[in-house]
This record gives C-alpha cells, sequence and structure tokens, in this order.
C-alpha cells in the first residue's frame, strides 16, 4: 500500500465492517468463512477484476483512469498496483489473451534507470500474464530484455522496506530466476537487509518509522522473507517475531489495519496483505480461515476481508478499486494456493 492511500485510510471514519456472511463456528467460537461464501465472494470480485481488465479501467464507476498508459504514468507504463491485480487473476485461473498482453507490452515502460521497487511489479505482472520475465520482449522490439537481471544490478539501498520485499517476492518467484553476475544483491542478503530493518517493536514500516504499527509493510516483509527460501536462524527468528507482532495488531473481528495516533482503520487491503503473508508460511496458514489468532477474536481475516466485497464485486472504501479488487483476489488466490501446499507466486 503506497504512501497516499495510508493517508487517506488514516483520514478515513469508516467503522469496522460487520460480519454478516454465513459462517460456520469452530470450537473456539471464532467464525470461518463458508465454501459458499467463499465461491460467492470470489465470483463477485473476480468477474469484477476481469471487466477492468477488458475495458483498461481502474473501476467501473466514478473517476476513473486507464491500468494501462504511457502518457497516464510516463514512468512506468501503468497504473500502481497493477501488478497485484494481475497475480490476483492469475492465481484465480484467469486466462489472459494475446490481446491483453500485448497492451501491457505497448505500453510498460521500462528504462535503463528503472528503480528496484518498478522493476519487481514488472516482473511479478510479466509472469502472472504467462511471459517469460527473463526475455521480456517491448512490442515492436526485436530484442528482449531480461528483467531479472535487471532487477539484480538494480539499487536497493534507497529503497523502502515494502519495496525491498516486493523485490525479494520477485526474485524468488522461480528457482529459473538465476542471480547474474554484476548483481547488487543476493536473496540472502535482501533478506539480511530486511532483518535488520526490523523495528524494536518486531514489524517494519514503510518509513522505519519507530512505534508505528503497520500492517501492510509487515505482512508484505513476512512474505517476502518465507518466500526467500532462508533456513537462517537469524531470518526465522525474526519472521517468528515479526508474526507475533501481526497477530497482536488483529482486531476482534479478524481484519487488519493501519495504525496512525493510536486509531487503527481496518481496511480490506491491509487485512488481505496479513492474509497473504499467513498463506505464504506453513505454521500460519490456519490462521486465515480455521484457527483464531487470538482468545476474543470473532471472524477469520478470510472471513473479514470478504465482508468488503459489495455485491457489484468492487471493494468497500477503497481508494483505488485496482488495488482493493486486485489485493482481495490476491489474497484469496493465496489462500486456496496454501490449502494445496503451493504458493501464489510460484511460477514453475
Amino acid at each position: 500500500m503506497n504512501q497516499l492511500i495510508k493517508k487517506i485510510l488514516v483520514a478515513s471514519t469508516a467503522a469496522l465492517m460487520a460480519v454478516t456472511f454465513a459462517t460456520t463456528t469452530n470450537a473456539a467460537s471464532v467464525h470461518t468463512a463458508t465454501a459458499t461464501t467463499i465461491h460467492t465472494q470470489t465470483k463477485r470480485t473476480y468477474n469484477y477484476a476481469k471487466k477492468m481488465l477488458i475495458k483498461n479501467r481502474t473501476g467501473l464507476s466514478g473517476k476513473t483512469s486507464a491500468i494501462f498508459s504511457k502518457k497516464a504514468y510516463p514512468d512506468t507504463g501503468a497504473s500502481s498496483g497493477y501488478s497485484d491485480f494481475l497475480l490476483g487473476l492469475k492465481g484465480n485461473h484467469y486466462r489472459f489473451t494475446t490481446k491483453q498482453r500485448t497492451l501491457l507490452r505497448k505500453n510498460l515502460v521500462i528504462k535503463q534507470n528503472t528503480p528496484a521497487a518498478s522493476l519487481a511489479n514488472a516482473v511479478m505482472a510479466v509472469s502472472a500474464m504467462g511471459m517469460n520475465a527473463k526475455k521480456y520482449k517491448p512490442y515492436h522490439q526485436k530484442h528482449g530484455i531480461n528483467l531479472v537481471a535487471r532487477l539484480y544490478r538494480a539499487r536497493i539501498s534507497n529503497q523502502t522496506a515494502s519495496s525491498q520485499a516486493q523485490v525479494l517476492i520477485a526474485v524468488s518467484m522461480s528457482s529459473k530466476f538465476k542471480r547474474p553476475s554484476n548483481a547488487k544483491f543476493s536473496k540472502t542478503s535482501l533478506s539480511s537487509r530486511l532483518v535488520n530493518a526490523q523495528l524494536t517493536n518486531s514489524g517494519w514500516t514503510y518509513n522505519n518509522a519507530q512505534g508505528t504499527k503497520d500492517a501492510d509493510t509487515t505482512s508484505m516483509v513476512l512474505t517476502a522473507l518465507s518466500r526467500s527460501g532462508s533456513s537462517s536462524n537469524h531470518v526465522r527468528s525474526s519472521i517468528q517475531s515479526g508474526q507475533k507482532f501481526l497477530f497482536s495488531i488483529s482486531q476482534p473481528n479478524g481484519a487488519f489495519g493501519y495504525t496512525f495516533n493510536g486509531k487503527t482503520t481496518a481496511n480490506a487491503n491491509s487485512t488481505a496483505e496479513a492474509i497473504i503473508a499467513l498463506a505464504n508460511d506453513s505454521t500460519t496458514q490456519k490462521y486465515v480461515n480455521t484457527t483464531p489468532i487470538k482468545a476474543n477474536q470473532t471472524a477469520t481475516p478470510l472471513l473479514a476481508m470478504l465482508t468488503y466485497v459489495n455485491r457489484s464485486g468492487s471493494i468497500k472504501h477503497a481508494t483505488s478499486q485496482l488495488y482493493g479488487v486486485g489485493q482481495v483476489n490476491l489474497a484469496i488466490a493465496a489462500y486456496k494456493a496454501a490449502v494445496k501446499h503451493q504458493s501464489v507466486y510460484g511460477i514453475n
């Protein structure tokens, strides 16, 4: 979640969503999302996402813009959140058309000085659409670009913790993403960098501000460290303490949010990020929709997130439907993949 979205969420006074869907209750009296609820809400938001891609619009009502456009986004060629949006569609078994791949190839901007975070998004988006990130061919260009190698050679020291987490997730998507010569980092060194950025409260924030409770960045880093495959005791210890911090800021209704000045604004995006983090670690997958995180928890994170899905498939209170729909679909896909002992980020 970018800084603009955080500021808008902090200013929001929206109340925590009530749990209204059909649920099941386990022995610990926590309401879980039923198969029917999961199916119904997934279908709604998935269909909404498909229409967004077909129309190349960031939403289907109100003020919207193009998802892919060099004119609108001269530095990237795509709106913020596009990679999660495409990964969410892929994770729910969407089949991208040649026309849609061409739309990305015509607009995606890759420069010699493209920052690491933007390259990471490109690697994830290209991979999600079924193209080879090591031989990505922009439209009407004869020679391909090895996006993975270019990412490995990009500077990461000036990137935020959330951006560094995106980079680690991207290079960990495939065993075929080999580290090239003259790389500026390795998965091991990047994991260590993220561990060293862990705050005194055991979480992470987008701006490294001590005392801030940032569920989004913490979740992203936990996902990245889990996906790195590191067997280091240092990394594993960091993950475990980070998970405890994430558990501590979960809301009684199962949702997560961004906390500022002591006030937490729960929202679909923060809850989705937490679900993705929980689903990508075998020791925490049960907390997505089976086991309560806290004794006073009334609903699981999955059920809490699905309450934000409107009948139209859009996401309640989302500052951007590209972010809202994209991350909700990605979280659903992460949960389904975890049930099969897989990861939504795996492309092998």
